[in-house]
């Protein structure tokens, strides 16, 4: 496309003028590694700004997770860091910086393609208010120097406010017995919690484990009777797609038994019990009725009915909706719909394909839900058809599983991977999954892609060529990472627009009809916000940030930051994103509610 709104070109051998670096040993590495921090260290220890820029290339950049800006923020340029340093450096105090021990951590040469090399390294660093982790990628220049194309800075923890893990854990069980305290917590009896998470998938469970374990009061509202039945009351077939390093949850992770892809009902029972074993604060079968928002106070009042019977009226000052990727199932308005015979349904109601042997079905969509429910029918036996409105990015799960295996393996700890995978700035990393998704079209996809194009099959590589990776943070979806329908046990219908339905299924606009006992949408989900819009009213969703896509700096929109609305979050996302950022929105808001962080502080 020519509209790329992240055009920048990547930092390889022949633009930066050099050989391939001719270091040959971890010892050599590491000389270069602390070289260039010692002179940064330096440099930021005496605030000499002139110094630190000039170890940055011209385009470098300078990502940070709330450690010098109190937000998510991508800084390209000299001219750029230069307005960050001089405005957040000596405020923030940037010192104490050290060369990270752990052996994860220790510098690397990565040679991610014969014409590009990095040189990554770790270091831990302080600031006024806490402690942080970052992570610089270094690049050769002539004259056998390295400069930084990108550093990353993440707060990672509070000073004054540390998690109550690992040795600050409570030694005794406090006021009373457990049952008591447990009774106490779940019924409020010390009074209304600070933040209010809705929903109790794993989004909302993890914003309310960072919370609990920073001593913030939460409350997590779950419409459904059990912790869980969001992946339970799915279809049946529904399975993870990415791989158990990836899905990993904080404090719990999955036992090394637990399988490489999730199965829907078994990571139900996951959550539940991450639920009870962790003590979050959830009340199940529970819905807001009413909500409203006070300027003045800066609070929200929530009403909830409890188990359809008991209402209570509560006051919080952050409302977190972690209600998921999409907002309304959408189905399209096709004309006819009440001449048909059959059964329409949209996937978010679909469960089993065992309820239609011996019958036909046709889906509407080839994404994931499409493909998932399609093998679905066609294991029981049912005559299916996918119906293809556009082209479909497909990935192989082999594919997959090894683009995120540099960081999401059996070996490198969960924590250490999530601040690898983020420290890249977005534009290089679309760079570098370009590279990836065509050769892996090229090579370890090959097969599948040619087959499909030959029964119709339309595929893409999605977005700028970049893959599931632009998808899924822009759109939430739009990609489908495993099965085939080559050998035509599932048929394709594409290059025809639906006209309507008929008493018997559906007809084209080329004259054909597909006859069918049930059409399954598999279309999508509306905007996100649907849901803050229907509980919080107009006045305050007009307020509120678009949640997907990117900003102009390549950084996440609305998800886990401001969301223009004070006191109003969102926590949506893959379990490796609401891993990660479920701690910075925990910092934020225990930060706002000392008085760390002003809503208007930071601006530059």
């Amino acid at each position: 496309m020519s509209d790329d709104p992240f055009p920048q070109q990547l930092p390889t051998l022949g633009r930066l003028g050099v050989g391939e670096p001719t270091l040959t040993s971890a010892t050599e590495v590491a000389e270069v590694a602390t070289a260039w921090f010692n002179t940064f260290s330096s440099a930021v220890a005496s605030y000499d700004i002139a110094a630190i820029l000039d170890l940055f290339l011209d385009d470098g950049f300078w990502k940070d997770t709330l450690a010098l800006t109190w937000d998510f923020r991508t800084i390209e340029g000299r001219d750029a860091i230069r307005n960050l340093l001089d405005h957040r450096l000596a405020p923030t105090g940037f010192v104490d910086l050290r060369l990270s021990e752990e052996p994860f951590l220790a510098p690397q040469l990565l040679k991610l393609f014969p014409d590009l090399v990095l040189l990554r390294l770790s270091f831990e660093f302080g600031t006024k208010v806490g402690r942080g982790t970052a992570v610089c990628h270094l690049v050769p220049v002539p004259g056998s120097r390295w400069k930084a194309y990108s550093l990353y800075t993440c707060l990672q923890s509070l000073n004054d406010f540390p998690e109550q893990i690992g040795p600050l854990r409570p030694h005794t069980a406090e006021h009373g017995t457990w049952e008591e305290r447990r009774r106490r917590e779940v019924d409020l009896a010390d009074g209304d919690p600070t933040v209010l998470v809705i929903g109790a998938g794993h989004s909302g469970l993890e914003v309310a484990a960072r919370l609990k374990y920073l001593g913030v009061p939460h409350l997590v509202i779950e419409k459904k009777a059990r912790v869980g039945d969001n992946w339970r009351d799915r279809y049946n077939a529904l399975c993870l797609h990415t791989p158990v390093w990836h899905t990993q949850m904080p404090y719990i992770p999955f036992p090394p038994t637990w399988p490489v892809y999730s199965p829907a009902r078994k990571l139900a029972d996951w959550l539940e019990g991450y639920a009870n074993y962790l003590e979050l604060n959830v009340w199940t079968s529970s819905v807001i009725t009413k909500t409203e928002w006070n300027d003045h106070l800066k609070t929200w009042t929530v009403e909830i009915i409890r188990d359809g019977e008991d209402t209570r009226i509560l006051k919080v000052k952050h409302l977190v909706f972690a209600t998921g990727f999409g907002g309304h199932p959408k189905s399209p308005d096709i004309p006819g719909k009440e001449d048909f015979k059959g059964e329409v349904i949209h996937s978010s109601g679909f469960t089993s394909a065992a309820n239609y042997i011996g019958k036909r079905a046709v889906i509407v969509g080839t994404c994931t839900s499409g493909h998932d429910i399609a093998d679905d029918f066609f294991k029981h036996g049912v005559d299916v058809t996918m119906y293809q409105r556009s082209s479909t990015h497909i990935m192989s799960i082999e594919a997959v599983k090894g683009m995120l295996g540099v960081n999401f393996n059996e070996t490198t700890p969960t924590e250490i991977a999530d601040v690898y995978h983020t420290s890249l700035p977005y534009a290089l990393v679309k760079r570098i999954r370009q590279r990836i998704v065509s050769y892996s079209a090229q090579t370890t996809d090959k097969e599948v892609l040619d087959g499909l194009a030959k029964v119709g099959f339309k595929t893409n590589l999605g977005p700028y060529g970049a893959g599931l990776v632009h998808l899924l943070l822009t759109r939430g979806g739009g990609y489908y990472v495993g099965k085939h329908i080559i050998n035509g046990d599932i048929k394709i219908k594409s290059g025809s627009a639906i006209e309507r339905f008929t008493e018997k299924g559906l007809k084209f606009a080329d004259g054909t009809e597909l006859e069918a006992d049930i059409v399954v949408f598999a279309t999508g989900y509306g905007d996100p916000r649907d849901s803050m819009r229907d509980l919080c009213g107009p006045q305050v969703a007009n307020k509120v940030n678009k949640v997907y896509d990117l900003t102009a700096q390549g950084d996440l929109n609305s998800i886990f930051r401001d969301s223009g609305h004070e006191g109003l979050w969102f926590a949506v996302g893959t379990f490796q994103l609401a891993r990660f950022y479920s701690r910075h929105l925990a910092l934020q808001i225990i930060a706002i509610e000392t008085g760390i962080l002003k809503r208007s502080e930071v601006k530059f």
